[in-house]
């Protein structure tokens, strides 16, 4: 194996470390909030340090492989895929642990009820954006672009979710004024939600730039 697929070979593999990290934080964001389990939500912020510690590494060994190398074409685009692909997943990480520290700070949702937690359709939010970030991690591994308009659609229901509610819970203020400060916190973390399907249609981007060589960046 030549020095370069030996380099390639091993930022591929942290890259894949990184994400399968992130996805099992937001998993476990999830199941934090649903549940209220402050224990669960401490170990995401503790886990939150390796995920910064990847996104250096694959900065400086795609920073080093440039260097060395001289990448062209297709080896060049995936290099600069991964450095931008590494800095979103990221911030994947860190809304993923802002969701925990709303958990462990937060007494909001039993105060706001489960009914409105349901209504407002978070866990589907939830689902939404992990089905996204899992999706993009199989399209890098299988080189397959032909998912990124499922995954893209997937991003224009999260959006939608999110504008809906809007409406329920100004509704539910009204009727409910002494909420209002726990109504604004969790408006908030679905912000963070929403955030998220954003960040995974921008690796979705970057998968299709190097896949195809198409720039789908504000098109």
């Amino acid at each position: 194996m030549k020095h370069t697929e030996k380099e390639m070979k091993s930022l591929r593999e942290d890259i894949n470390q990184m994400w399968k990290l992130v996805i099992s934080q937001l998993e476990k964001a999830k199941q934090a909030f649903l549940t209220g389990d402050i224990d669960l939500a401490r170990e995401i912020a503790s886990r939150e340090k390796r995920i910064d510690a990847y996104e250096l590494k694959i900065d400086s060994d795609c920073e080093n492989y440039i260097a060395l190398y001289s990448p062209v074409a297709v080896d060049l685009r995936l290099v600069l895929s991964l450095m931008k692909i590494s800095s979103t997943l990221e911030r994947i990480g860190d809304f993923a642990e802002g969701i925990a520290r709303h958990v462990i700070t937060d007494e909001c949702n039993s105060l706001l009820g489960t009914q409105l937690i349901e209504e407002l359709q978070i866990e589907e939010m939830f689902d939404m954006v992990i089905s996204m970030l899992s999706d993009g991690f199989v399209a890098l591994e299988s080189e397959n672009t032909k998912i990124s308009g499922k995954i893209m659609a997937k991003d224009d229901h999260v959006d939608e979710i999110y504008h809906n509610a809007l409406t329920v819970l100004t509704t539910h203020l009204q009727n409910n004024p002494a909420q209002i400060y726990c109504g604004l916190k969790t408006m908030l973390l679905m912000r963070k939600l929403e955030r998220i399907g954003d960040h995974c249609n921008n690796i979705v981007e970057e998968i299709v730039f190097y896949v195809d060589a198409k720039v789908l960046k504000h098109s």
